[in-house]
């Protein structure tokens, strides 16, 4: 009868061991993917709960579902890019249209947004797009040069 039991295998037999390690530590070596993970997350947080901070809930209710969901998109690229750097670090030029959304969007989801509204977009949007720019350049300079 074969032996089916869950084992843990050493790593350091694979044949791919030294190619798979260099590209890890090229991927997580930079002290920038650390610094940039946790401004995203708390980035996505903010944007979700942002229309119950500034009370605008009763005011723009299709902006506030709207920045709900990019927040919680925000959020959940941030744990990608925490879990699996390697799969989603391609994925920051999403972050930066996700920036670019959130600066346009009270004027097409929101009916008349106010200032106030209107400035908090905006600081989520550029800070959306400069982090998903830094994440993007993370990911081009850690890229194998042929």
């Amino acid at each position: 009868m074969a032996n089916v039991s869950p084992t843990r295998g050493d790593m350091s037999t694979h044949p791919d061991v030294s190619e798979m390690r260099a590209r890890y530590d090229r991927m997580l070596g930079g002290r920038d993917v650390a610094l940039v993970d946790g401004p995203v997350f708390l980035l996505g947080l903010y944007c979700a709960v942002s229309p119950w901070i500034l009370h605008y809930t009763t005011s723009q209710p299709a902006l506030a579902t709207h920045n709900l969901i990019v927040g919680i998109a925000i959020g959940l690229l941030a744990l990608g890019f925490t879990a699996a750097p390697a799969r989603m670090y391609g994925l920051s030029w999403a972050m930066c249209a996700l920036g670019v959304w959130m600066i346009i969007a009270p004027w097409i989801v929101g009916d008349s947004p106010d200032a106030g509204v209107v400035v908090n977009n905006i600081i989520i949007g550029a800070l959306a797009l400069i982090l998903g720019a830094m994440c993007a350049l993370t990911a081009v300079r850690s890229v194998p040069k042929p």
